[in-house]
């Protein structure tokens, strides 16, 4: 199994990839007669992908319940110094989402679901990260995404915010919520840039249309 090295320290694989996986192992496991084990190895910086297909496999077996729950667990196996050393960023909370989505993906009658168009009409914060010295920061969003020319799945940048500083408003700990405006920045962004969005149509790992992203 290939893993993508393009999504710059918050690795994702396709849907298709993550089914095909679930059903491998689940055949594997349940051969009849026999006591077959699982072996997960993962190379290095991929570690993150691998806590995220153990902890869904550990939820499509009904092994474990609840997605944070099971994610947790899987990353406490991990030392939390080999966590930040390697992986700056941390995934979890991208994983976590992956995880209700597919979860929520599973109770339909497609699986795979057929592929849809996506749109992102605004990103909502619920909390101000801590970035500066005042506790606060400038909000900067970049859209990577698969390249739709066909055969050519490799990534690149679908849609950049202009990082002038002039254009990147301050947001301080004291607002629980982004003000309207910085949704509105978004949803003009996006009802401007929706071709942007395309690639979507064709990588199934894009969140509900009707999800609002945390």
């Amino acid at each position: 199994m290939d893993y993508p090295q393009q999504y710059e320290g918050c690795p994702l694989l396709q849907l298709e990839m993550i089914h095909h996986f679930l059903k491998s192992c689940e055949n594997w496991l349940s051969v009849e007669g026999q006591h077959n084990m699982l072996l997960m190895h993962s190379e290095r910086g991929s570690w993150p992908v691998l806590a995220f297909m153990l902890a869904r496999l550990l939820l499509y077996r009904k092994i474990y319940i609840g997605e944070q729950r099971t994610l947790e667990m899987v990353y406490k196996q991990a030392r939390r110094e080999f966590i930040q050393q390697f992986f700056p960023l941390n995934p979890q909370p991208s994983h976590l989402r992956y995880l209700h989505y597919i979860t929520r993906q599973r109770g339909g009658s497609e699986w795979p679901p057929i592929s849809r168009p996506f749109i992102l009409d605004s990103i909502v914060l619920h909390v101000v990260p801590r970035f500066d010295a005042d506790g606060g920061c400038r909000p900067y969003l970049i859209v990577h995404g698969q390249d739709s020319s066909p055969g050519n799945k490799s990534a690149k940048v679908l849609y950049e915010m202009p990082n002038a500083k002039k254009h990147l408003q301050r947001y301080g700990q004291k607002s629980n919520l982004l003000s309207p405006r910085f949704w509105l920045v978004f949803h003009e962004i996006f009802k401007i840039k929706n071709h942007a969005i395309k690639y979507l149509e064709d990588h199934r790992s894009s969140p509900d249309p009707n999800e609002t992203l945390g």
